[in-house]
């Protein structure tokens, strides 16, 4: 084997990356078949503190330091752009699965930052994840390392992983204060443009008209007025070779938060529905949609109406205001509808012995006319499957 190292290129699919050992370590990578995990994370926040945390530093530092100590086989596991409140990464996913497996015999970061910004998760996998394994962890700025437990250095790490935690909550309340004076300012808060608009070139906040895509929205729009439903749309569109929104931004080159489908004509209702539901096609800026509970929790929940900011004539409309409302009118009656209609039919059931009530729920699940009654279901389709196959 030659002393030439190559990192060749990570792909954000594939956060693992092997390094070729020197000749030197040769007869000791030969001892054992363990592998040194070097971990670098690095987030969005913390990109902004400068070089001095970058990925590439962070790897040079790594490997300097297990070439140094001649740890065996060291192998990268990157985060690129992944906050720390969360250990859902991949990077870190793929190097636990490697400690879990026991094949890991140490294990490297920067510092404890870079390992996580959650206190409590931080020091269960330090005290306990990793020396269940028997994986030795190092945290190289911090003078952190669980081979001397009685070091007075270990004994400061719960403080710097809490001071690690506050940074993080720190940083999370200033971004949400600057979001929302922006938001209620009119600013746009959404980094990715709806299908149907391009960010202005001379200014990225202000959309314009992508007429292709606009086509496409007002047609869906239409297909609606005429009482179709979201599957029967997304159907028609699919038959019509149409790209999906994901396949399209992918197309001309622009990133989407939605992962491009197999198929670049495979519509999904929910797609439809989404549109449908977009007030922005009326040319109005809408703020504050979702919301989350924590940086711990980073599940978005939808806000109610009255909680959003609305600012109408930001820019240019696809969809005028009497056809947005009528949509939403047809689509919210159809749902009163077919809800009120279940409702009287199980309350007739209702005097049906219990085990006949049983027997029938199931096999009313797995009928065509349950599969009809969705979000997606139009009132036709639901008639049709539901023409005879209730009881009498």
């Amino acid at each position: 084997m030659t002393n030439t190292e190559s990192l060749g290129t990570i792909e954000a699919t594939n956060p693992v990356l092997t390094v070729a050992p020197p000749k030197e370590d040769s007869e000791m990578n030969g001892a054992t078949n363990k592998i040194t995990a070097l971990y670098c994370r690095l987030s969005q926040e913390d990109e902004r503190a400068g070089e001095s945390l970058s990925i590439e530093n962070q790897k040079d530092m790594l490997l300097r330091y297990a070439r140094e100590h001649h740890f065996p086989n060291p192998t990268f596991f990157v985060d690129d752009g992944v906050s720390g409140v969360t250990y859902d990464r991949p990077g870190f996913q793929a190097m636990l699965a490697e400690i879990e497996a026991e094949r890991v015999a140490v294990c490297i970061t920067k510092d404890l930052s870079r390992l996580g910004r959650n206190s409590a998760l931080t020091g269960l996998y330090t005290n306990f994840t990793f020396p269940q394994y028997g994986v030795r962890y190092i945290a190289i700025n911090d003078n952190f390392d669980t081979i001397d437990p009685n070091s007075t250095d270990n004994d400061f790490a719960g403080i710097k992983n809490w001071c690690n935690e506050f940074y993080a909550r720190d940083t999370s309340r200033k971004i949400r204060a600057v979001n929302k004076a922006k938001g209620e300012r009119g600013v746009p808060l959404t980094t990715n443009v709806p299908y149907g608009y391009l960010k202005g070139p001379d200014n990225p906040r202000r959309w314009k008209i992508d007429p292709v895509a606009a086509d496409v929205v007002r047609r869906i729009f239409s297909m609606c007025m005429e009482g179709r439903g979201p599957k029967q749309i997304a159907n028609q569109l699919k038959a019509d070779k149409v790209l999906t929104p994901a396949s399209y931004k992918a197309l001309q080159g622009i990133k989407s938060p939605n992962k491009k489908p197999e198929d670049p004509y495979d519509w999904k209702s929910s797609t439809v529905v989404a549109i449908l539901e977009r007030r922005e096609y009326t040319g109005c800026t809408v703020n504050f949609k979702t919301y989350t509970n924590s940086i711990w929790d980073k599940k978005q929940r939808d806000n109610p109406i009255e909680k959003q900011a609305i600012f109408p004539n930001t820019h240019e409309r696809i969809i005028d205001d009497d056809m947005f409302e009528k949509v939403q009118e047809i689509r919210s009656s159809v749902s009163r509808y077919w809800s009120g209609w279940f409702s009287s039919t199980f309350k007739r059931l209702w005097g049906i012995s219990c085990g006949t009530r049983i027997i029938f729920a199931r096999s009313w699940r797995n009928s065509s006319a349950w599969k009809a009654v969705n979000k997606s279901a139009s009132a036709e389709s639901v008639w049709r499957a539901t023409s005879g196959a209730l009881p009498s």
